[in-house]
């Protein structure tokens, strides 16, 4: 990694957290540090279940409970069994706590105005901007691909989704019992593999490679969400199918794809793919790939 990269990183860090307060146990003016006032936002009005709060804020078990005790004991939050499972337990916010919400929103407001105000109208513009590109960023190196079992929540997710764009982009739209066939024995070792691609709780892309014969595979169902778009994600599952695929043996990879899906068509040819002759009878491929891997 580059040094100088790397201080610039730490520069921005230092800057950040000295700018907005995090440096301060009562963050904002309020009587509570950053980790607190933060899961007091992220609980929100309609409470949130635990899991879901380590999940999203990236937290070990113990310090969450930590936080949640010292919001208890404060008057703030509640910790309670959901009524449906009780196995699961559910953070809700107590009328102070909500208030002191809305006091910690009313401070974040007056902090942003804080950091604007100096600067000039070109300079706020170019600051909201560079904000707007490093939470990107950010977020994109959050996003973690593991292979997922076909009959898992997410990977389902991601399948229905995928085949609910197809659907609204393709002229005429798409019925998946007229397309070739992906049974979910098919999406699991020998047969083929499932990634997944999540954001913290949440799935935000997919990607399937099929096991045909020895020296074969091929990719299908490809997706990624809106909200994950742009940071590069597609390319991310591309390369990764094809690492896998060449850790199988593998020595040409193929897919098909539909013309309407214009990003996905420039993305295999950026990735070294040549359109060839149809390999298949896909009734919605309009375009066939094929990229010839060495070992």
């Amino acid at each position: 990694m580059d040094p100088t990269s790397v201080a610039q990183v730490r520069r921005f860090n230092r800057t950040v957290t000295q700018r907005v307060g995090a440096l301060n146990d009562r963050f904002l003016g309020r009587d509570r540090p950053l980790g607190e006032a933060r899961l007091l936002w992220e609980i929100g009005p309609r409470g949130r279940d635990v899991r879901s709060l380590r999940a999203e804020l990236g937290l070990d078990s113990g310090y969450l409970s930590r936080l949640l005790r010292a919001l208890e004991a404060a008057g703030l939050v509640t910790v309670d069994a959901n009524d449906a499972d009780k196995r699961v337990r559910i953070a809700r916010l107590t009328p102070a706590g909500a208030a002191e919400r809305q006091a910690l929103d009313r401070r974040s407001d007056e902090v942003a105005e804080m950091l604007l105000e100096p600067l000039s109208h070109r300079q706020r513009d170019r600051l909201v901007a560079a904000m707007a590109d490093v939470e990107l960023l950010l977020r994109a190196g959050m996003i973690e691909i593991e292979e997922t079992d076909p009959d898992h929540p997410h990977a389902r997710y991601c399948l229905n989704s995928y085949f609910a764009e197809l659907d609204a982009r393709f002229e005429g739209g798409f019925d998946a019992a007229r397309s070739i066939p992906a049974p979910e024995a098919g999406l699991r070792l020998p047969a083929g593999l499932l990634l997944v691609a999540r954001l913290g709780p949440d799935p935000v892309g997919c990607g399937v490679l099929r096991f045909r014969g020895e020296r074969h595979c091929e990719i299908k169902r490809m997706w990624v969400a809106k909200t994950a778009r742009g940071v590069g994600l597609g390319r991310r599952l591309l390369d990764e199918l094809e690492a896998r695929a060449t850790a199988h043996g593998a020595r040409v990879l193929r897919l098909e794809t539909n013309g309407a899906l214009t990003e996905a068509i420039s993305m295999y040819r950026s990735a070294g793919f040549v359109e060839v002759a149809p390999f298949n009878d896909e009734t919605y491929a309009q375009h066939w790939f094929e990229k010839h891997l060495t070992g």
